[in-house]
């Protein structure tokens, strides 16, 4: 039993490090083809704004994942409403789901914001002729407050409206399931009854 626990903890760390070279490789090649082409300060900042709003709303999607009960959902499943299985889905999956949320897209936005503020540092210098050393400080100490203040607000609304994320979140995935067919999870519970 230790033993297949063990392999599955290593098979799901390989697999999600795995995903995340791959994620960070697309989005960072596409955010620097796209900066490459910005070239207003407002749109690099408005990118990045995203970058960080982005970060804040999968670490929500993840704390609310550990903090919401599947009991209020078990009901709306049964009377088949919208999003209801795909939530409880979400719950039941809910290791995977918080790891992919916070340490994947959260690492990932990390990188990006920090990639996208380093242009910002360099346009900013080169167009005020400002001192390299108290633009990259100034950049840094934002990204990092906007960062770290947003996901500590997050985590207090993530930990009181758990089930109602959740729920929004399952009906997102309704909608995309409806849309292209793509399931994320098997909603099957683990007796192995829909739910």
């Amino acid at each position: 039993m230790a033993r297949t626990q063990g392999r599955s903890s290593w098979k799901n760390a390989l697999t999600m490090g795995g995903g995340t070279f791959f994620i960070a490789m697309a989005v960072g090649y596409g955010s620097q083809v796209f900066l490459g082409k910005i070239t207003s300060i407002i749109l690099t900042f408005s990118l990045l704004l995203i970058i960080i709003v982005a970060g804040i709303a999968f670490d929500i999607i993840g704390v609310a994942t550990a903090a919401a009960s599947e009991v209020p959902l078990h009901a709306r499943a049964a009377k088949k409403v919208p999003g209801a299985r795909q939530a409880l889905g979400l719950l039941r999956n809910a290791e995977r789901v918080a790891t992919f949320s916070t340490d994947v897209v959260g690492d990932v936005c990390s990188t990006l914001s920090g990639a996208v503020g380093a242009v910002i540092i360099l346009r900013l210098a080169g167009q005020h002729g400002a001192e390299d050393l108290m633009v990259s400080t100034i950049m840094t100490a934002i990204i990092s407050a906007v960062t770290v203040g947003g996901k500590a607000l997050g985590k207090g609304f993530a930990l009181r409206q758990a089930n109602d994320i959740i729920f929004f979140v399952g009906k997102l995935l309704y909608g995309i399931e409806k849309m292209t067919g793509w399931r994320p999870f098997n909603y099957t519970s683990q007796k192995g009854r829909r739910p």
